[in-house]
């Protein structure tokens, strides 16, 4: 077995020096092939229109109102406003065709023939996509027709986001407030940023047939269709997802023959270990988490509802106050926040009981890493608001209020705090396990991938000082994702499940040796496919085609350990009849079933929906997207996060047995709300959408035209039900949590614990 180990080690180095190697040269091929910033863009006479600043400061601008949080980018961001890029595009390419038609056949394309109509709109795409940028005077070029097509463009974004009255009813189809940005210099920048998204989706790269972002969006009008890369890229996908399944299912078949039932202790050993200072002072961190989520899924109640009502929170103005930008950047942060602490407080409470002894000050530490979380909570949230409401300077906003691109979209002050906190949190974790660890004991592999998922949480949150406000986008959304999928998506899920698992060892209901062996083979599974996998959000944010090479590829493994979840689960579950104690635990046993059951669901079926290039080409920034987000983010992680927080709390709250009948209530009134929300809303409207955008586009499924139609609106009311289920479900859980030390929810168990140890 240790020679088993070894060789399980050796391939998990390999495995991230490789799959680390190929991320890295992609993303050196990312900075090389970027879509060009011109230093100046004049008309064929000349005439200057926009600089590269200009470019630049108005991505400042859409950073500082709130950057992803209002519509999307190149598909990346919000789904209730337009995606400025594809919006941007076919306005321009609509008023080229008109301006032609009217010019030289004297009226309007829907009264010419189809022949004629069919030779404009050729004419449109050979304007819009020939590239006309020359790296010798880093100019671009643009004709005098299409300058005036793109004056137009720019003023009616400029009315949208300046308050023109004229277009009222469409800022509140967008949810966005009345005078988003006030400031008339900053709107006529933020244009300038807009047409440059939209110029390299339509610009054909030197050399090739296909667009800087692989021409994405979906727009007949200028024949951007799917590359052949995408459909190609797209089958290898499928294929090598059976494959793996296939591969996988094989090998826990042969798994499962090797290794016999597990036989459980009489009684529960953790139950023998008084929990220590440092230990106890994370209870505080349960608080805050149940306080976070509840405040969470109010902001998420209130960003829905906007779709709906666009300012208004059921007749009242809310949006006023609380516009539709700060809600959902304060429901995603909030989100990160109670989940984040949420696994923090765990490696906390663990360091102690896997060490053996209390390190001296540790719970001083504890207090210390408490109050600045808090303050990077509060002083975050603050500077957003600020930001949103353009309160601050431009340099000002992406310090200290809004970084405008999603989870990430704290000021990078308040990153470097937290990325602080986290460095403070690794070394209060290494000092309380590392007895354990120099010990030669069959924990020691398990260990060993509990620190080193500790350490990549505590610096791989870094990877976000590698962007600034004026980095290209295609860079700075290769650095996001490293956030976004690596350090939540990935090293989170590896340091969960060598904390579950050393928990469940340390309960004696699996064996060490077996879970260390399960660890380590879906870890370095999952890794196979997650690090490269990363490259499957950057398809089309202005990446090469071997980007989507690599990405669809290794992506459609993430896919493939999951599948061994649900069988984890349920042998999981069964243990629970094995030995009376083992009931103490039931609940938070449920809930890591609800996780095994929404990351197939969530994560797998969802995810792999809209990881073919060929889907997500189809289907990238809109509702299909949030039923992956949904129920991967809290199915997954959410659920994972609650369920480790009754464990917390079953050590923190030893003598007493638990009233759980609202706990129950809470765990399926979540989990069946989640799954209303989805088939009653979020799906339909997804499937709605894809149709639209694979028959006329990306620009009209998310247009206010198709989203304010009767039906779409209906679908986007009936969320009602599954988020008043669901609500009920949180309110019901912080219901119980706060129970726990009110009193109303324990209650004395009939046989006394015996005195436990103290830790020294």
């Amino acid at each position: 077995m240790i020679r088993y180990h070894r060789r399980a080690w050796i391939a998990l180095f390999l495995i991230l020096a490789g799959t680390f190697t190929v991320l890295g040269f992609l993303g050196r091929e990312i900075y090389r092939q970027a879509p060009p910033l011109p230093a100046r863009i004049v008309t064929e006479g000349g005439e200057l229109i926009w600089t590269r600043d200009d470019i630049l400061t108005g991505q400042e601008v859409w950073q500082s109102a709130g950057g992803q949080q209002v519509g999307s980018i190149w598909g990346h961001g919000a789904y209730q406003a337009p995606d400025w890029s594809a919006d941007w595009l076919h306005r321009e390419a609509v008023l080229l065709r008109e301006t032609w038609s009217v010019e030289e056949h004297g009226v309007e394309t829907s009264e010419l023939p189809v022949g004629a109509v069919a030779a404009l709109e050729a004419r449109v795409a050979s304007e819009l996509r020939t590239n006309r940028f020359d790296a010798a005077s880093d100019t671009l070029v643009v004709s005098e027709d299409r300058a005036r097509a793109m004056r137009a463009v720019a003023a009616h974004y400029d009315g949208l986001f300046g308050g023109a009255p004229a277009l009222s009813g469409l800022r509140e189809d967008y949810a966005l407030a009345e005078e988003a940005i006030p400031d008339p210099e900053r709107r006529e920048k933020l244009t300038a940023f807009f047409f440059w998204t939209s110029w390299a989706s339509t610009t054909e790269r030197p050399d090739a047939a296909v667009t800087y972002t692989n021409n994405w969006p979906h727009e007949p009008l200028v024949q951007n269709r799917p590359s052949a890369a995408n459909v190609v890229w797209s089958i290898v996908s499928v294929v090598l997802l059976l494959a793996g399944i296939g591969a996988l299912v094989a090998y826990e078949a042969f798994q499962r023959k090797a290794s016999g039932p597990v036989e459980p202790p009489a009684s529960d050993p953790l139950r023998r270990i008084a929990p220590t200072p440092s230990m106890r002072a994370v209870g505080k961190y349960c608080a805050v988490v149940v306080g976070l989520f509840v405040v969470q899924v109010l902001l998420g109640a209130v960003t829905a509802h906007y779709t709906v009502e666009g300012r208004a929170f059921f007749g009242f103005p809310l949006g006023e106050w609380l516009p539709y930008a700060v809600t959902r950047t304060w429901h995603i942060q909030t989100g990160m926040f109670w989940i984040a602490t949420a696994f923090l407080s765990l490696g906390l409470f663990l360091a102690p009981l896997i060490g053996g002894a209390e390190p001296r000050f540790q719970k001083l530490g504890v207090n210390v890493l408490f109050g600045a979380l808090l303050l990077v909570v509060v002083g975050s949230l603050a500077g957003e608001y600020l930001s949103i409401s353009q309160e601050l300077e431009l340099g000002t906003s992406f310090w200290f209020g809004h970084q405008g691109y999603e989870y990430v979209d704290l000021g990078r002050a308040w990153q470097i705090a937290l990325f602080g906190g986290l460095v403070l949190w690794l070394v209060l974790v290494l000092r309380g396990v590392w007895p354990a660890l120099v010990k030669r004991t069959s924990e020691r592999s398990l260990l060993g991938l509990f620190v080193g998922s500790a350490v990549a949480i505590g610096l791989f949150y870094g990877a976000g000082f590698f962007y600034g406000p004026r980095t290209h986008l295609s860079v700075a959304e290769y650095w996001r994702w490293w956030v976004v999928h690596l350090w939540v998506e990935g090293f989170f899920e590896v340091f969960a499940t060598a904390a579950t698992a050393f928990l469940f060892a340390r309960l004696g209901l699996v064996r060490t040796e077996s879970a260390t062996r399960n660890v380590l083979f879906s870890t370095a599974i999952f890794l196979v496919g997650g690090i490269p996998g990363t490259l499957h959000h950057l398809y089309f944010s202005g990446t090469p085609v071997a980007v989507m090479a690599v990405g669809a590829t290794f992506s459609a493994l993430e896919v493939v350990p999951l599948v061994l979840l649900g069988l984890e689960a349920a042998q999981t579950l069964r243990m629970g009849r094995l030995a009376p104690w083992v009931e103490r635990y039931r609940w938070p046993i449920r809930f890591f079933v609800g996780v095994a059951f929404w990351n197939l669901v969530g994560a797998g079926l969802f995810g792999f929906l809209i990881n073919p290039p060929i889907a997500l080409y189809y289907m990238q920034g809109l509702n299909t997207t949030p039923v992956h987000a949904h129920t991967a983010l809290f199915g997954v992680y959410g659920l994972l996060s609650l369920g480790l927080l009754l464990v917390i709390m079953r050590q923190l709250k030893r003598e007493v047995a638990w009233k759980d009948a609202a706990l129950g209530y809470a765990f399926w009134a979540m989990n069946i709300g989640l799954g209303l929300m989805v088939a009653l809303s979020l799906l339909p409207i997804g499937i709605l959408q894809t149709i639209a955008s694979v028959e006329h586009g990306t620009w009209y499924a998310r247009s206010a035209e198709f989203l304010q139609q009767p039906l779409l609106e209906r679908l986007r009311w009936w969320r009602i039900v599954g988020d008043t289920v669901f609500l009920s479900g949180v309110f019901m859980f912080a219901w119980f949590v706060l129970g726990l030390w009110a009193g109303w929810s324990v209650e004395r168990e009939a046989q006394e614990l015996e005195p436990a140890p103290a830790m020294t």
